[in-house]
């Protein structure tokens, strides 16, 4: 698409368009991500630092910034059209992320949602427009895009009686998180809008890199706001290869062969990537701590501190094998090593009386390093000369 069209028809993409890639519009979009993801990470380690545990907090905070992204990238690969009123329309829904990213530390501290809830609205406001549009300009695929943007918009009224009346409570933020997550199968029911396989796996790939680099940045951070120690640099390494570790195994199998032959499972697949993300934004979280642990002696023990690590690590290495089986047969990561990587990792917490938290984040780490080689050697002796992983 010419980066100078002004205005251009909305029709949906070929599902089969060779060379298909994330355009720069895309990753532009996903920086402004990388803000919100910071703020709600920045603050859950701080609860787990200070022991109060906001999980809960978290996890629904950082429901809001999956779910506005995997709706603008499931509409991309369908009908982006790259003009002028699309381009305008993703600025807005960039803006609404800042905003919710402004928001994330009143939500965490006083339970405060009224700005969280604006950058929402702002960025799910855009994404009904969006919709709209495609049913205006798409005939064939106009029931499925006015379903969307009837749903998107009754969801938006139920998040905003939910902030009026006070009642922010988990047990209403799961009824409505619940029906946001029917919304796009409840459309897709009167007709499936197209979407590339290996587009979308590239923008999952993608969002992947950005966690983990916020990870990376977690742990920058908080080594350059204390003195260097031994410790120190063995938290910092350690976090360093646990993070590549986990970076192998997430793209040692490519996703868009197992989505072409499986369309009807990319809800299972894509919805899967909920906990993967929450996984990785939580595990720098943890490594945060796990270096304010080393250099303050935080009030929390080494082995919570350690924990900190080693839950998000362990759920991740069993949802990823879980995601990957939705579409593939015989996933390359396999159960075997999945569930022995994450009793392994689960455990390491319980040595931290003995070494203290850079212990665990060693262990955690060559446990993934071990679950990385043991597949490798697993996917070259099943087909010996034949498919190689991607390595």
């Amino acid at each position: 698409m010419p980066a100078a069209v002004i205005r251009a028809r909305m029709r949906p993409r070929r599902p089969d368009e060779q060379h298909r890639t994330a355009s720069p519009l895309e990753l532009l979009f996903d920086l402004t991500f990388v803000v919100a993801v910071a703020a709600a990470a920045a603050e859950l380690a701080h609860s787990l630092a200070t022991g109060h545990y906001a999980v809960s907090g978290f996890l629904q905070v950082f429901f809001a910034i999956w779910w506005a992204w995997m709706n603008f990238t499931w509409f991309a690969t369908a009908y982006d059209t790259d003009d002028v009123p699309y381009r305008l329309l993703t600025m807005l829904q960039m803006g609404g992320v800042l905003v919710l990213a402004a928001g994330v530390p009143a939500a965490a501290a006083d339970a405060d949602f009224r700005v969280v809830t604006l950058g929402y609205l702002m960025m799910r406001g855009g994404q009904i427009v969006q919709w709209l549009r495609a049913a205006v300009e798409d005939a064939d695929g106009r029931r499925t895009a006015i379903r969307n943007a009837v749903g998107i918009s009754l969801l938006q009224l139920g998040w905003l009686i939910r902030l009026a009346t006070g009642e922010t409570t988990t047990l209403t933020f799961v009824c409505l998180a619940v029906l946001e997550l029917t919304v796009p199968w409840w459309a897709q029911r009167n007709g499936d809008t197209g979407w590339h396989p290996h587009h979308v796996a590239e923008r999952y790939g993608l969002f992947t890199i950005i966690l983990l680099g916020e990870s990376v940045l977690a742990v920058s951070n908080a080594v350059r706001a204390t003195e260097l120690s031994p410790a120190m640099v063995v938290v910092a390494a350690g976090g360093l290869v646990l993070l590549f570790s986990l970076w192998w195994l997430y793209f040692i199998q490519p996703a868009g062969a197992g989505l072409e032959q499986n369309r009807d499972k990319s809800f299972v697949w894509g919805y899967g990537h909920y906990g993967l993300f929450a996984a990785l934004a939580a595990l720098g979280a943890g490594l945060e701590v796990a270096v304010e642990q080393t250099s303050h002696h935080l009030p929390l023990s080494p082995t919570a501190a350690g924990y900190a690590i080693a839950v998000p690590a362990a759920v991740f290495v069993v949802l990823l094998w879980a995601v990957n089986r939705t579409i593939t047969q015989s996933p390359l990561l396999r159960p075997s090593t999945s569930v022995a990587g994450m009793v392994l990792i689960a455990s390491a917490p319980l040595l931290a009386p003995y070494g203290g938290v850079p212990l665990v984040v060693v262990l955690v780490a060559a446990v993934c390093v071990l679950m990385v080689a043991v597949t490798l050697l697993q996917a070259v002796a099943s087909s010996p000369g034949t498919t190689r992983p991607h390595s």
